[in-house]
């Protein structure tokens, strides 16, 4: 999990990779990025926070919020497979 979303799905996004700008004038081609400062959170808080796709991640110095299923092929095959996981057999 690298930042909140304002809308209620997520964004898939590869922090490894540059964005390509598209516009060729955009105003933006000299400004460095700006990120606000991490969240800090405890174990109660991240509790609270996460959704029905996450986890918390408890070591002995930090406290992390991650997604059950790391790449997004293995989030749909396990949503293909419990849907299709009703008892029926097709035959």
């Amino acid at each position: 999990v690298v930042g909140q979303n304002s809308r209620p799905n997520d964004i898939r996004v590869n922090v490894c990779k540059t964005k390509q700008l598209s516009n060729m004038r955009s105003k933006g081609e000299g400004n460095t990025e700006h990120f606000n400062a991490p969240k800090t959170m405890g174990l109660e808080d991240a509790l609270e926070y996460i959704g029905d796709d996450e986890l918390v991640e408890i070591t002995p110095k930090n406290v992390r919020i991650r997604k059950i299923y790391l790449k997004e092929i293995d989030e749909k095959r396990a949503l293909r497979n419990s849907g299709s996981s009703t008892g029926r057999q097709n035959k």
